[in-house]
């Protein structure tokens, strides 16, 4: 952050440790005994403080990676796409296992779940430069490029904004052009308090799936008198499924940079980070080079925008793979140089966030609605969508259907417009707002998408992703899948999440090798009431959410599968369980 735009921000030592880490892993591969003592002493901590901290991210090693390091999605979206066919190939191509690096170094091969690529799988990163739409005669030359010397960064994809549906009439809200500073210079005529007004005439919410009233979170950090504030944008958009916050970064990155500032202005802010998730590090050049822009042009800095006495400066802040770092305090811990555990809420961010400050975080969708509606002013905006639920929405829509991308629609659309717009495949089961959201039958097509919640007409609230499975599709794979997820992601911090889900997973096991009885189905619903009553955070809170739902809506399916005269006689032979140990050694 240059000092000659803005008072330089005083951050300790420790927020510095990411990028630090960041440094010795892209450098060297992996982060070892000695870069463990040099960091501890550097920032006077334990060796097993600094220990804790990188063991917690997934994209820190303590073991070799090899020169090219290669991350292969394993999402649902990616298993129903192909993803056992690329992952054959890989390994077959680079003579590495999965899990391991190959006898000379050169490949290392890793799993990793939902990458934002969802609208284009099978999809992989390689040294953290993104591969789309995978098959194996492009995996096989990607892999022949790399062994004749060819770079990652020369022959990587770039990833296709899939844009495939806006409101007709020219109403799109989010990808009409953006005109560098117009929102800001509304902001100025309007004033901090003005600009609550018009948030709250909008009825903007967090567009990351709670939907608190922004209006109302800016104004309880405005009223805090402690300094300084801070403004954090949440770029982690680790929900599988889920890749909106993707293409607004790549085609939309100066509304975000000025709904960031929109912020600082009205709660008396002048620093703001943008918490990138490291999937998405390929896209953090086009960020640096929107930052490096406003501040040429005047727009950020010093008396940004030419108005007297407003301060503002944005850096980025890369995550380093975690899911459970999309929760607002385990993002703090995280921006602190810390392990990304959940914080214990005694107090909101915007009454004690970032170091212990005043603190707004919003995610990409908010930032950019709320420069949106500054720019277009309220009585626009409230032209689209519903009474109710005003503006509009971006869905994020992958699965069996043709044409899987961004769809800005109008609230109240429909689920089955959406579905007809998309050209879904032979819909049977639609997972909404991603593993932790709700699922729906097709039975449900009707129902409209809005921010309501009314008693006469569920309305379905979607945080921003449709995953569409039509019926050739087995519903317990898909929640094995989910299972597997959280299980992996979760921080461990709490026994009810840690526990948990290892048991969720273990009951779903037993009901697709059909040994489950009722009793099984019992205990899936008494864990899951568990998880959702005493977890600490939301990933334990809503882990089971899809569980529940579609016990409750394909009641029929799940006893299907049970072992209805429980003999033990059922269990079925996994055949690549029982090859595994030769397949690993074999030459």
């Amino acid at each position: 952050m240059p000092a000659d735009t803005v008072q330089q921000l005083v951050e300790p030592g420790q927020t510095q440790m990411l990028n630090q880490l960041w440094e010795l892993q892209l450098q060297n591969g992996f982060i070892n005994d000695n870069d463990i003592k040099l960091i501890a002493e550097r920032f006077d901590l334990s060796t097993i403080e600094v220990e804790g901290v990188v063991s917690f991210y997934h994209f820190f090693h303590r073991k070799p990676t090899g020169k090219y390091t290669i991350y292969l999605n394993n999402s649902i979206v990616a298993d129903i796409k192909g993803f056992n066919r690329i992952k054959e190939t890989f390994e077959r191509e680079t003579g590495a296992v999965f899990g391991s690096v190959d006898r000379t170094g050169t490949f290392g091969l890793f799993l990793t779940p939902c990458i934002g690529l969802s609208d284009q799988e099978p999809s992989a990163l390689i040294n953290f430069y993104p591969f789309t739409n995978l098959n194996a005669i492009k995996v096989k030359d990607i892999i022949a490029s790399l062994r004749n010397g060819a770079t990652p960064e020369s022959i990587c994809d770039t990833p296709a904004d899939n844009i495939r549906y806006t409101p007709p009439g020219n109403k799109s809200i989010f990808f009409k052009k953006f005109i560098d500073g117009s929102a800001l210079a509304n902001t100025a005529k309007l004033g901090a308090e003005g600009v609550l007004e018009e948030l709250k005439k909008t009825e903007l919410a967090g567009r990351g799936g709670a939907y608190y009233p922004t209006w109302k979170k800016w104004k309880a950090a405005k009223d805090q008198p402690a300094l300084p504030k801070y403004i954090v944008c949440n770029a982690d958009e680790g929900e599988p499924g889920t890749f909106k916050d993707r293409v607004l970064m790549s085609t939309q990155a100066n509304s975000l940079i000025e709904g960031m500032m929109i912020c600082g202005y009205t709660i008396g802010a002048e620093y703001g980070i943008i918490y990138l998730r490291g999937e998405y590090r390929w896209l953090q050049h086009k960020l640096e080079d929107a930052i490096s822009e406003y501040r040429k042009t005047g727009l950020l800095g010093k008396d940004c925008g030419n108005i007297k006495g407003f301060n503002f400066d944005i850096r980025i802040q890369m995550g380093a793979g975690s899911y459970v770092c999309g929760e607002e305090t385990a993002l703090l811990e995280s921006l602190e140089g810390r392990r990304g555990e959940p914080r214990t809420k005694w107090f909101f961010p915007v009454e004690k966030g970032y170091l212990q400050k005043p603190t707004v975080i919003n995610n990409v969708e908010t930032f950019c609605a709320a420069a949106r509606i500054l720019e277009m002013g309220a009585d626009e905006y409230l032209q689209m969508g519903i009474p109710g639920s005003p503006g509009t929405k971006l869905i994020s829509v992958s699965g069996d259907c043709k044409l899987p991308g961004i769809y800005e629609i109008e609230w109240g659309m429909t689920v089955a417009e959406l579905l007809e717009l998309c050209e879904a495949d032979d819909p049977y089961y639609i997972q909404v707002s991603g593993p932790s959201g709700e699922c729906i039958s097709i039975k449900e097509k009707y129902r409209r998408i809005s921010m309501l919640d009314l008693l006469a007409r569920k309305d379905i609230r979607c945080g921003g992703s449709f995953m569409i499975f039509n019926k050739q599709r087995d519903l317990v794979k898909v929640l094995l899948n989910f299972s597997e997820f959280f299980k992996s992601e979760s921080c461990g911090i709490c026994t009810p999440c840690r526990a948990g889900n290892f048991i969720i997973q273990r009951k779903l096991e037993r009901l697709d090798n059909g040994l489950a009885n009722e009793k099984d189905l019992e205990e899936l619903k008494s864990w899951s009431t568990i998880m959702k009553n005493t977890s600490r955070c939301g990933l334990g809170k809503t882990a089971t959410n899809s569980l529940i739902f579609s016990m409750d809506k394909f009641h029929d399916y799940f006893h299907s599968k049970l072992d209805k005269d429980f003999n033990g006689l059922n269990l079925k032979f996994d055949m690549e369980a029982a090859t595994e140990e030769y397949e690993k050694y074999k030459i």
